[in-house]
């Protein structure tokens, strides 16, 4: 079944408890009043902050997952789903890979004072455009404590203030976070309020961020398609949007089997709980016979359900019990579906412009994948295909900004302006033009 319920953050309760509106509007107020000590602050202050997190997280460890061992306790004693415990869950392992993030963030070029562009006019104006920082940055996110850290290295690095607004599920874990970072700060000389948790545990808490037009410069929700959506529609401040993934893999008649057979396997079973985890295989009809009895027995390896077509039912009845999946018909819904789970929607095609066609229906815009060795194939998929990544013989996994080359990341944006896939930090900053003149005079 595909994944249906919000279960991060909700934002559409308007009432909240009282005060609580004072208290984020206040919580906004003192971000703002520090955005110009952020902006101005040199990359050896940033760095060291960020290395000073990252060492404090390390030290703290142990309070760190004990926190977190109380949201996880918490989350299975309600009935939540496996996978969104996963996607809560730490361990010191994911601890410390995330600590490798920040200071990797640390590591990375200022982007704060890169001029994008600069020239001299005919007249002796002397124009640059300016990398400055956004200023007040909102992220709100569902169960993913990693997203806490993330946030605060790449808007501190940007020089932004963070306002972190995670869901009720994760709320020991992102408290002991942001208070071990917090710390970090201030005895780095950098104001604790540069990083935040938006007080409240209403639901009207995240619409009082949403409207705090003029304190927040921008929000970006990461999460489900509902937050998503409530964030967009309901928000008079800024939104970046980041996308839900319903990721698919097309396997072309010139693809190499065993490299088809891996890449599918790995996007969708090497963890199933993340917005770049495929949702959808298609297969061209001419490499079929070759390679869906393979690629269903790793499938059914992996632990993975495919929801397949009429086409793809015929090798499931054919199949060896050991090397068939669970095999059971595909809807509409599942080719919608982001499942965040171990289930596939799958289909042969006759082409692949109906692979394509099919894609452009489903796609949300995230990730798309070609496996083939023909070059005719690659270069018609890469330009027809309209996502924020496309994969050539690569899983969609690699969709990841740590992956990209980026440090961590702040989400993965599926519109069209300003910022678009992996966002690291110039997807943070802004820009603005410093134009100098020697007494010019517009006549």
């Amino acid at each position: 079944m595909p994944h249906s319920a919000d279960r991060g953050p909700r934002v559409h309760d308007q009432h909240g408890v009282a005060g609580e509106r004072e208290q984020v509007i206040a919580t906004a107020r003192a971000a703002k009043d520090v955005t110009t000590q952020l902006a101005t602050a040199t990359r050896a202050t940033k760095d060291a902050a960020i290395v000073a997190m990252a060492d404090a997280l390390d030290t703290r460890a142990d309070e760190v997952l004990a926190a977190n061992a109380e949201d996880g306790a918490r989350a299975r004693a309600a009935g939540t789903a496996e996978a969104l415990v996963d996607r809560l869950s730490l361990t010191p392992a994911r601890l410390a890979a995330i600590t490798t993030a920040l200071r990797e963030v640390a590591d990375l070029p200022d982007p704060v004072g890169e001029v994008v562009r600069g020239y001299t006019l005919p007249n002796g104006l002397q124009v640059r455009q300016v990398r400055v920082p956004m200023g007040v940055v909102g992220i709100i996110y569902e169960a993913r404590p990693n997203v806490t850290v993330d946030a605060a290295g790449l808007c501190l690095k940007s020089g932004n203030a963070a306002l972190l607004r995670g869901s009720s599920s994760a709320q020991a874990s992102n408290q002991k976070l942001v208070e071990v970072m917090q710390d970090a700060l201030v005895a780095r000389g950098l104001p604790r309020v540069a990083v935040q948790l938006v007080p409240g545990t209403s639901h009207a808490a995240a619409t009082h961020l949403m409207t705090a037009r003029g304190l927040v410069d921008v929000l970006i929700p990461r999460g489900g398609a509902g937050l998503i959506r409530s964030v967009v529609t309901e928000s008079t401040v800024p939104v970046i949007e980041t996308g839900v993934g319903n990721c698919h893999v097309y396997v072309d008649s010139a693809a190499d089997v065993d490299q088809a057979v891996a890449i599918v396997v790995n996007s969708k079973a090497q963890r199933v709980s993340v917005c770049n985890a495929a949702e959808t295989m298609l297969v061209h009809r001419d490499i079929a016979d070759e390679f869906v009895p393979r690629v269903f027995a790793a499938l059914r390896e992996a632990g993975v359900t495919v929801h397949g077509d009429a086409r793809l039912a015929g090798y499931a009845a054919d199949s060896a019990d050991a090397s068939r999946p669970s095999f059971i018909a595909v809807t509409d819904e599942d080719w919608a579906a982001e499942y965040y789970s171990l289930d596939l929607a799958a289909g042969v095609v006759d082409t692949i412009d109906e692979a394509i066609d099919h894609i452009r229906r489903w796609s949300t815009g995230h990730t798309e994948a070609i496996v083939s060795d023909s070059v005719v194939a690659v270069e018609k998929f890469v330009a027809e295909v309209d996502a924020a990544a496309v994969m050539v013989n690569a899983s969609t996994r690699f969709t990841d900004g740590g992956e990209f080359g980026f440090g961590a990341e702040i989400g993965i944006s599926t519109q069209k302006l300003h910022a678009r896939g992996p966002m690291g930090l110039p997807e943070l900053t802004t820009t603005k033009y410093v134009v100098t003149g020697h007494g010019h005079l517009r006549g």
